[in-house]
């Protein structure tokens, strides 16, 4: 079967993520997010007790 022989598909397959790695990942980290995270305060929220009309 030729499917496991992994001499041509493994040298693809590595140089493909060294590619990967090396050129297209910095280019796309390098970009500015447009939707910059803000610190905002925690809301607090109130818990109302639930009146259960059998107790």
């Amino acid at each position: 079967m030729p499917q496991l022989n992994p001499s041509p598909w493994l040298f693809i397959m590595i140089m493909s993520w060294f590619t990967f790695s090396l050129i297209f990942q910095p280019k796309t980290l390098s970009f500015i997010s447009t939707n910059l995270p803000i610190n905002k305060a925690p809301m607090t929220t109130k818990n109302h007790p639930w009146t259960w009309p059998w107790s």
